[in-house]
């Protein structure tokens, strides 16, 4: 097959696009035809005649698009390697502290609501939640039974 790297640049340069997307035919009765364009205006006359064309975009299809979103969504394809940026720029810090307090006051609310504790006691451990004491249920479960508020089963 001959070498068509000159009208090859010449068409991509007329086409605005890249060498990589110009077809040009494989046919053997063309064939003396394309090598004799050296000129602008003989690949001009070559795209004309259809003997050089573009070749269309290439593009992932949009149903792997769409089985990879699944995946992300079941929570497959987050691994390390896919990670950018501190665990605080995926997940806001604030959110996740927003959460745990949420649950440890409901639990304060419940030991308090059904007897467990005192409103004295849930006063002051609520403080102590605000502050940060407790980094989740269990941790503040496990303080109530080493103070000795509450015995080891009793704790909601």
């Amino acid at each position: 097959m001959p070498d068509y790297s000159l009208q090859r640049r010449l068409a991509a340069e007329i086409l605005g696009v890249g060498e990589s997307r110009v077809w040009i035919s494989p046919s053997p009765d063309s064939e003396e035809e394309i090598s004799q364009a050296v000129t602008r205006d003989d690949v001009r006359r070559l795209i004309e005649k259809g003997l050089i064309k573009v070749k269309p975009e290439k593009s992932n299809s949009h149903t792997r698009w769409l089985e990879r979103r699944k995946a992300r969504r079941e929570g497959k394809r987050r691994g390390h390697g896919k990670r950018k940026g501190v665990s605080t720029a995926r997940e806001d810090s604030k959110e996740v502290w927003m959460g745990r307090v949420r649950k440890i006051r409901r639990t304060l609310k419940w030991l308090r609501d059904h007897g467990v504790i005192d409103r004295r006691t849930y006063r002051r451990l609520y403080r102590m939640a605000k502050g940060g004491a407790f980094k989740s249920v269990s941790t503040l479960k496990s303080y109530l039974v080493e103070s000795g508020l509450v015995k080891g089963g009793q704790s909601g």
